[in-house]
């Protein structure tokens, strides 16, 4: 086990913007060095892909960060419990999670989600007719405004206010990066994102009064409408739920569909194979959830004392689960740094595991396979222009922009 004499340091860079176009050295040094307790901290890092997947698993394994030993202290010095309102039911335990979860699982039904692909095929074929010159950025032209018409669309939002739901989004994506964990200390722009918050809360409460009246055919009023055994979603939880599923929705569908491109330019034979058959797209989905995942980590607090990999942890320390470094674990996967979409051991933990695991994963993989496959058919010798620069955020890890020459 690592000792408690250089981790800090270690974790810290991971904070390192110098460190967020490759993470995956530093990742490597953390996984080799085992779990990490730090008791002053509360917070026991795990970075296996077995450690990782066992505690996402344990039954005493909580979400809700009020029921951390730090969160507890803190409000015991007079902090706001739950600062920015009603969490939604991804950072809530069962029951309040079970309920949730399964009222707002109605609006994502399998049929529902296949009846959005024709719509997908259409979104994606206009943005790439709009791709003109011998010049494209997957971000900004293809990976980022999809899934943003999927879900305003989904919402019931209007197209004209996605400027101010973008930047929202993106503030409070960085909210889940462990700069609070680690530090200890506010981040800088702390302030802009409760702001953030607030606005994004507020705005979609006033879309639910909207629909209490005026119901229309979207995913608000189908919330609304919801009900299992005279159980219905209050406003509260609906505009937690929304809130949820435009930032979890809308940042990692983004990510996984640039992921997928540049690890496809980076061995471009994929790209060429991808081109000549839309069929691998499902495997190149998965081998990129597993090598670059939309999301870096995770986070959970012990319910109660358990022990993972012989690590004993407390009740109420926070566990960090870095899943990037445990699908890249040799003892778990054969050349773990290899993007390898025809590998036997084809799997990962990037959806998460159990009673948590993602919602919205049917359409975020409807989103890419549609995505990867009109964009390698349409430009089948598309190539890397130049290196791209990423984004800020750690846990919702991804790129700023990716330029290729068509």
């Amino acid at each position: 086990m690592t000792t408690t004499a250089g981790p800090q340091a270690l974790l810290m860079q991971l904070l390192d913007p110098s460190n967020r176009a490759d993470p995956y050295p530093v990742y490597r040094q953390i996984l080799d060095g085992g779990p990490i307790q730090m008791p002053e901290s509360n917070l026991v890092v795990f970075s296996s892909f077995q450690d990782c997947g066992d505690v996402l698993r344990h039954p005493s394994s909580a979400s809700d960060r009020l029921k951390s030993t730090v969160a507890q202290r803190e409000i015991a010095k007079g902090a706001e419990p739950r600062p920015f309102g009603q969490p939604g039911f991804l950072f809530l335990d069962p029951p309040d999670h079970t309920r949730l979860r399964r009222l707002a699982q109605q609006a994502f039904a399998p049929k529902r989600v296949r009846a959005l692909e024709a719509d997908v095929v259409a979104m994606v074929d206009d943005l790439l007719d709009r791709v003109s010159g011998d010049s494209l950025d997957a971000v900004a032209d293809l990976a980022y405004p999809l899934p943003v018409a999927v879900i305003c669309r989904m919402l019931g939002v209007p197209i004209e206010d996605e400027p101010q739901f973008s930047r929202a989004s993106a503030l409070l994506a960085q909210g889940l990066d462990p700069f609070i964990t680690f530090t200890g200390e506010l981040p800088d722009n702390f302030a802009d994102r409760m702001s953030a918050g607030h606005w994004l809360r507020g705005y979609i409460a006033g879309l639910v009064e909207e629909r209490r009246t005026a119901p229309r055919d979207d995913l608000i009023s189908a919330l609304i409408a919801a009900e299992e055994d005279g159980d219905q979603l209050t406003t509260d939880e609906i505009v937690a739920t929304c809130n949820l599923l435009l930032i979890a929705g809308h940042e990692t569908t983004v990510n996984l569909i640039a992921n997928a491109i540049l690890a496809m330019q980076r061995e471009p034979g994929h790209w060429a194979a991808l081109a000549e058959d839309p069929d691998r797209a499902a495997t190149i989905i998965e081998e990129t959830l597993r090598y670059d995942p939309p999301v870096q980590l995770a986070g959970r607090t012990a319910g109660e004392e358990m022990t993972i990999g012989g690590v004993t942890v407390p009740k109420g320390d926070t566990m960090m689960l870095l899943l990037a470094a445990g699908q890249r674990d040799p003892s778990a996967f054969g050349q773990p740094d290899t993007f390898d979409p025809d590998r036997d051991d084809l799997r990962h933990l990037a959806f998460g595991h159990g009673v948590h695991f993602c919602l919205g994963a049917p359409l975020a993989r409807l989103e890419a396979r549609v995505a990867l496959t009109a964009v390698t058919r349409r430009f089948p010798g598309a190539t890397l222009a130049a290196e791209p620069p990423y984004k800020p955020n750690v846990t919702l890890r991804g790129m700023a922009s990716l330029p290729l020459a068509l």
